[in-house]
């Protein structure tokens, strides 16, 4: 099971004692759960019986943790679209700087390349034409999907490694599908985000590559951002594809990966910007904040702010 395995990976990265496990908390963001398991069952989606009831509810992915890893700390999980993975990292950072609990697991995982639910995005308009990534291009007309799983791990205080400094979420309360071709909500999401912790020096934006999403996300950032400095972009879905529900947590864990050695991401060559961005095609040096954005159907808007060690 790709959570577990995830999981399992960021605990021994993290070195947590069987003791530390015992009173962390998970945090477990989603699209659909185990939905791709029971809707197109394969043996690595676990098909067998004892699993059938369990893999058609969205919490099975996080008790399944907590079960093998023997984790006593509360579980919860995010349903909040395309921006549950961040939304993970976001509420498990809460958890423990409001000392809940002493440390917290945030796990993502989204598996949708079965036949019916591709259908549903293809029938949305959502899917692109081509197998390109280019998700600001003016042609730009769809995301590429893809399946991915990621895990890490958040304490209170750990020295050498990246810093979660803030999380905040807001709602544009105006489409099922896409945000607001003016920004919506972002646009003070971003600058509520800024008033707390400064100024970017980098993005990593949402970047799907829907028609919707390549005018909308621009539109926001080149509203705040009109002034220098201006902030680099640093895109991943051209290089991962639209991992949906698990895609925030994804690039953040690349995202602190690089963070961790005092880069940012570069961007693949040849990709559209927007305004006066600029994105780099070589690993800049990490020198201030990185705020992460998500975006999700239905308008649900997340930020993280990181910064390196």
């Amino acid at each position: 099971m790709a959570a577990l395995h995830v999981a399992r990976e960021a605990v021994a990265s993290a070195k947590w004692s069987a003791e530390e496990l015992r009173d962390a908390a998970v945090v477990l963001g989603t699209s659909r759960g185990n939905a791709a398991g029971w809707l197109g069952p394969w043996p690595g989606r676990r098909p067998f019986k004892l699993m059938a009831a369990s893999n058609t509810i969205h919490s099975e992915p996080a008790a399944a943790i907590t079960i093998e890893l023997g984790i006593h700390g509360p579980y919860h999980v995010l349903a909040s679209g395309c921006s549950a993975g961040l939304d993970a990292i976001g509420i498990a950072g809460l958890l423990v700087q409001s000392g809940v609990v002493p440390r917290a697991l945030a796990v993502a995982v989204d598996l949708p390349l079965v036949p019916c639910l591709l259908d549903s995005y293809a029938s949305s308009g959502l899917l692109a034409s081509g197998c390109r990534s280019d998700p600001y291009h003016p042609s730009s007309d769809g995301f590429i999907p893809a399946e991915g799983a990621a895990a890490m791990t958040l304490e209170s205080c750990r020295p050498g490694h990246p810093s979660l400094l803030g999380y905040a979420a807001n709602s544009d309360a105006s489409d099922p599908l896409g945000m607001p071709s003016n920004g919506g909500a972002s646009i003070p999401l971003i600058h509520q985000m800024i008033a707390r912790h400064g100024r970017p020096s980098a993005i990593c934006p949402h970047a799907t590559g829907t028609a919707v999403h390549a005018t909308s996300e621009p539109a926001a950032l080149n509203s705040v951002f009109k002034a220098d400095p201006i902030p680099s972009l640093h895109l991943l879905k051209p290089f991962i594809g639209h991992t949906i529900g698990a895609s925030g947590l994804v690039e953040s864990a690349i995202l602190a990966a690089f963070l961790g050695k005092g880069k940012l991401t570069p961007n693949l060559p040849g990709r559209c910007s927007t305004g006066s961005f600029i994105l780099p095609d070589t690993g800049l040096d990490a020198s201030g904040l990185l705020f992460k954005l998500s975006h999700s159907m239905g308008g649900h808007n997340a930020l993280l702010v990181l910064a390196p060690p």
